[in-house]
């Protein structure tokens, strides 16, 4: 059994506190799918309660858990391409209504939500860290292995879409 360091900072109770959400928020984005969003949430902030080595910072502490989550959310993503097979999500929900919680999430964030969720991953990616995560273009870059401006246009182009898709009800979304 792992003992956890009894440091204030290493807290277990205040990581989750931390970053529960945010690792929820991030895994939804990749996942679309509210069950394997919080497998993969729990499994992340495992890692995380578990980690020895001490970070240099909150910020690269902050960013160390965003990389695993969208890792880990990644290869499962991953895996399922290379064996695809039919599984419980895949088959309709009742016509009551979404899973618990997705329907919280949809409600809370309406049409904004499903045009964010309907942008191809690395578009979706990039407006998430950078407005919901708050992260620049630089450290989104690092995230996901890709340049700079390949972020900003990513970003350019996502805005685009959802200019496009929202035409009318948010006028004022930035250019």
């Amino acid at each position: 059994m792992t003992t956890v360091s009894a440091a204030p900072d290493r807290d277990p109770e205040r990581l989750v506190r931390a970053y529960a959400d945010l690792v929820l928020r991030v895994c939804y984005t990749y996942l679309r799918s509210t069950a394997d969003a919080e497998d993969v949430c729990q499994d992340t902030l495992i890692k995380l309660v578990c980690r020895e080595e001490p970070f240099r910072s909150l910020d690269h502490e902050r960013a160390w858990v965003v990389r695993v989550a969208a890792n880990a959310c990644k290869n499962l993503l991953r895996n399922r391409a290379a064996h695809a097979e039919v599984s419980l999500d895949d088959v309709p929900e009742p016509a009551s209504g979404d899973a618990p919680g997705e329907g919280a999430l949809r409600r809370r964030d309406g049409r904004v939500l499903d045009a964010v969720m309907a942008l191809p991953l690395p578009q979706r990616e990039a407006v998430f860290l950078h407005y919901y995560a708050g992260y620049g273009a630089r450290a989104i870059a690092e995230l996901a292995g890709v340049s700079e401006n390949a972020v900003h246009q990513r970003l350019s182009r996502a805005r685009a879409q959802l200019r496009e898709t929202l035409k009318g009800d948010y006028d004022e979304f930035p250019a």
